[in-house]
């Protein structure tokens, strides 16, 4: 077999390895679709969020990355040792030390698992230099297996949920966690936190799953960032990303912008931040960092100038 077919060949193999994975993980969803997850304080520091003490802020600093389950790049986290996954994390938590962002989404985050090393990912990650809160989604939460979202702050995290999306036959437990956060200096200006993981090979599958989120999302009727692997792009005015930006009447930064590649391997932008009109994107970049099969994507985002009073518009009216 030559070069080029060779090349042609893995990402199919790729595509059915993962789908015989999804299938087998199916089985370990967790039992409740809907759950309000604990908020844990960081390294059980009782100290007040970091971020308050800095005043009248005008903006806010936030991240999503699809961690990989800590597997770094390689193939799975099965075939790696805890050491590995450890080093693995310790390679992101330099990129949170440089970085520093207020607020962290992130995916494919596991608790103690057998496949990863038997310790909570996002625990290790939320240490007290980054992180005062963090709450975390658990989509699959069965025979020693535990991994979903999770968002990590350095606000006081509120009012949090968390949602696994609905068994699908072929598709990995997928779903989102959100969380209330309080403008810093803008008094009782509540915004909705979320990190989401949708399906990552069936467009219609995605598309009911968005239809979820952005339905609940609404009923809780605030300000809203969305963060997370949404496993689709702007291409195609149908994906599950049109319909949250549409559903939610949500924004993001350069949306046909192809140099914005978050998922290498395809050279694909998977990874989106998505706001509410009454934000306004100060910076956008992804970064360039190979700690994960995806790349993290980091966002400066400030108040809209015309919205005089934000408090309004998140005291729990609807869109």
């Amino acid at each position: 077999m030559n070069m080029n077919a060779k090349r042609s060949v893995r990402p199919v193999a790729i595509l059915i390895v993962w789908a015989v994975v999804a299938i087998a993980l199916s089985t370990c969803a967790t039992l409740k679709r809907s759950t309000v997850p604990e908020i844990v304080t960081a390294n059980d520091n009782p100290a007040a969020p970091i971020t308050l003490a800095r005043g009248q802020m005008s903006s806010l600093t936030v991240m999503t990355l699809n961690i990989a389950h800590g597997r770094s790049t390689g193939f799975h986290q099965l075939l790696q040792s805890r050491s590995t996954a450890v080093r693995n994390l310790d390679q992101i938590r330099e990129v949170l030390h440089r970085e520093m962002p207020d607020l962290l989404a992130l995916q494919e985050a596991d608790g103690p698992s057998f496949w990863s090393g038997n310790f909570n990912h996002v625990n290790y990650l939320a240490d007290k230099q980054f992180f005062y809160q963090y709450v975390r989604g658990k989509h699959a939460d069965r025979m020693n297996l535990s991994y979903g979202t999770a968002l990590l702050s350095n606000l006081e995290l509120e009012n949090p949920l968390a949602i696994t999306f609905a068994p699908a036959v072929g598709s990995a437990p997928k779903g989102f966690v959100v969380a209330t956060i309080d403008w810093p200096g803008q008094g009782f200006s509540e915004v909705d936190v979320v990190s989401v993981h949708l399906a990552a090979l069936r467009k219609s599958l995605r598309k009911e799953q968005a239809t979820e989120l952005a339905r609940i999302i609404a009923e809780r009727g605030k300000p809203t960032i969305i963060m997370g692997d949404l496993n689709a792009g702007w291409n195609g005015g149908t994906s599950a990303l049109h319909l949250l930006v549409d559903a939610l009447n949500l924004k993001t930064y350069r949306p046909y912008d192809k140099n914005l590649v978050t998922f290498p391997k395809f050279n694909e932008r998977l990874d989106w931040i998505l706001v509410s009109h009454e934000f306004d994107f100060v910076s956008h970049k992804v970064l360039p960092d190979s700690v994960s099969d995806h790349l993290g994507v980091v966002a400066e985002l400030a108040l809209t100038h015309n919205r005089v009073n934000l408090a309004k518009t998140s005291s729990g009216s609807s869109r």
